[in-house]
């Protein structure tokens, strides 16, 4: 027996090492938040993804007895994601979101923001006719899960995604081809809308770095991990949104929505920007994450700027 496993020799199940895991991962104080909110959930995640099996399909599984090879490739991932605080999406290379599966690395976010789930319905009702929508932006695309979602919910529409980073903007090339869809949806390299030729968009959606510096500084080591350009929003979190605020206008046509997901800023919001009256759209996990602004309030927005 490999000499690493001697101190595990009465862990021979699933349903052992579940156990063992869910314990480990509570004594160690884990953060969770990249997948699943919980321990057992990441646990049996983690274990049914390095034992190759279906990712929904633990019962059957759990009085099943380990390989050696197997316990030392369990025991592995359970002790890196405990030492090193991984979150088990960077650990397996793979992030699932609204039941699809999109590859990461540490170049992009874990993909887990709230507007994937009001696509679930074309922003309805907020966009009446998903048929009409024919151009839609994706601001910040990072691993370009949300573009590939708007693709599948606009299905008439041609999609652009933006992001300033090569790194993640690889890791989307990758995804767009698993999902086939090269000939609808357009990667750009650009620092927010600086770089991008002039277009009109019926839809921009956009989840940008909105963290504010005090935040930041509390994170947890788990979303450390994470690409600090793709989080840090500056003193108040609203840095980056000051410019998408000032350019989105001119991208899109009358009538156009900005869809913009700030996290738990709505505050720091609001003090930037008290002439706004945005609609907060409500999803089942965020009441007031996500707002949504009119071309025509983005434009009088910008009037009103000194």
């Amino acid at each position: 027996m490999n000499t690493a496993l001697q101190r595990y020799t009465n862990l021979h199940t699933v349903r052992d090492w579940l156990r063992y895991a869910v314990s480990r991962f509570s004594r160690a104080g884990l953060v969770f938040g990249h997948g699943s909110d919980n321990a057992y959930d990441e646990a049996a995640y983690l274990l049914l993804r390095t034992l190759h099996l279906p990712p929904d399909l633990l019962e059957p599984f759990l009085d099943a007895r380990l390989l050696d090879s197997e316990r030392a490739a369990v025991r592995e991932i359970i002790e890196r994601r405990v030492t090193e605080r991984l979150p088990a999406p960077y650990l397996t290379g793979e992030a699932w979101l609204r039941g699809r599966r999109f590859e990461i690395d540490h170049n992009v976010l874990v993909p887990r923001s709230p507007i994937a789930e009001l696509l679930d319905d074309a922003l309805a009702p907020w966009v009446p006719d998903s048929n009409e929508v024919r151009s839609v932006m994706d601001m910040c695309t990072g691993s370009g899960c949300l573009a590939i979602l708007a693709s599948q919910a606009f299905e008439y529409a041609t999609v652009e995604a933006v992001d300033i980073s090569d790194a993640a903007l690889a890791v989307a090339r990758r995804n767009v081809a698993t999902y086939g869809m090269e000939g609808r949806l357009t990667l750009h390299r650009s620092n927010l809308f600086d770089d991008l030729p002039e277009m009109q968009m019926d839809l921009i959606i956009c989840n940008p770095p909105y963290v504010n510096a005090a935040s930041m500084s509390a994170l947890p080591p788990e979303y450390r991990h994470e690409p600090g350009l793709a989080l840090a929003g500056g003193a108040d979190g609203m840095d980056l949104v000051r410019r998408i605020l000032r350019d989105a206008p001119r991208f899109l046509v009358p009538g156009g929505h900005l869809v913009l997901e700030i996290g738990h800023e709505r505050p720091y919001f609001e003090a930037a920007f008290p002439s706004l009256e945005p609609v907060w759209l409500a999803t089942s996990t965020a009441p007031d994450q996500i707002l949504l602004l009119t071309r025509e309030q983005l434009d009088d927005f910008v009037q009103d700027q000194p």
